[in-house]
């Protein structure tokens, strides 16, 4: 695993942030085509049925795998720095650090010019503290 320090997490800010609007952008599209083909929210509408998938089967029929692909490709590009994707719908990220010898992560979030906060490997994004 590899260690940020908050000047070398910042200094991929600029490389990760676009990909973060991106897979943003892919999360908003296949959010909305979800609930577009929503048969529940039709109206007398029947729900359509893949020959994989019956109306009793647990399993939805395949759908949208062009734009899922996108999104884990793009996740998979965000982590090739080093970083982790914490939360596709918030946009946040984690950098793993280290903090008074104990692991920490730094965390960014879409939208924010540098990383200020960090928080502990078994706490999240409501648990941030400020970096000092």
């Amino acid at each position: 695993m590899k260690f940020f320090s908050p000047e070398r997490a910042n200094a991929l800010i600029p490389k990760v942030a676009p990909l973060v609007d991106e897979l943003l952008e892919k999360r908003r599209d296949l959010a909305i085509k979800l609930l577009e083909n929503d048969p529940a929210l039709r109206s007398n509408t029947p729900p359509r049925v893949s020959r994989l998938a019956g109306l009793r089967s647990p399993f939805p029929p395949p759908r949208f795998g062009e734009l899922k692909s996108e999104i884990v490709r793009l996740i998979h590009r965000i982590e090739s720095f080093g970083c982790i994707v914490k939360d596709i719908d918030l946009g946040t990220i984690d950098f793993p650090s280290t903090r008074e010898g104990q692991p920490i992560y730094l965390c960014w979030k879409a939208g924010e010019p540098s990383i200020t906060h960090w928080h502990g490997i078994e706490e999240n994004f409501s648990n941030r503290k400020l970096l000092d």
